[in-house]
């Protein structure tokens, strides 16, 4: 009898043990699903083709801005003096991945300046207009890195692309309201690039 009672409480240890077990990585996995992957480089095939990066190109940085861009009420020389809204400066502050401010935003000229100290001024190449009025459009710019060493120093293009709002244009422009000035919000992402 003494036997079959050490016996019985062995199986009830045994069996507890392995629903324990069991119990325990069932959550541990329900836990780790839950986990997103790290996110992918932006796929150049969904971008209009006048945006995408030359071939030779590989992503160094992929960043989430969120700033404002100041606006003048003036006259467009480029434009047969046509009277418009025209960008005075941006201000941004850019997020990695991560959620964590890497980069600052500002201009003219439009410059991207890290955290580590380097930077770099970028020339519009092209631009692809986005769907919604209030957008900025998407935009390719060549890049012309600062003598300061860092993660900006090999960067060739930078791309804009996920714009949203920055051109709530509002507030009336004509002869009356020339050097107005107009502050609009936006967010775009902005998509760092360095030859192979």
């Amino acid at each position: 009898m003494h036997n079959t009672n050490n016996t019985m409480r062995g199986y009830g240890k045994s069996a507890l043990t392995t629903l324990v077990m069991v119990i325990g990585t069932s959550a541990m996995l329900a836990a780790c699903s839950t986990v997103k992957p790290p996110p992918k480089q932006y796929s150049q095939e969904t971008l209009p083709e006048a945006i995408r990066v030359p071939a030779g190109h590989e992503v160094v940085l992929e960043t989430t801005a969120v700033g404002v861009l100041n606006y003048e009420c003036k006259a467009n020389a480029a434009n047969a003096g046509a009277i418009g809204w025209m960008l005075a400066s941006p201000k941004a502050d850019l997020l990695d991945r991560n959620g964590k401010t890497v980069v600052s935003y500002s201009g003219p000229p439009a410059t991207w300046t890290h955290m580590d100290g380097s930077s770099v001024v970028g020339t519009q190449v092209a631009i692809a207009p986005v769907v919604g009025s209030n957008n900025l459009p998407l935009q390719l710019a060549k890049a012309a890195p600062g003598a300061v060493a860092g993660a900006m120093k090999n960067v060739s293009f930078i791309q804009r692309v996920k714009t949203k709002g920055g051109q709530e244009f509002t507030k009336a422009c004509s002869q009356a309201d020339l050097g107005d000035k107009l502050t609009l919000p936006y967010q775009a992402d902005y998509i760092f690039w360095k030859a192979l």
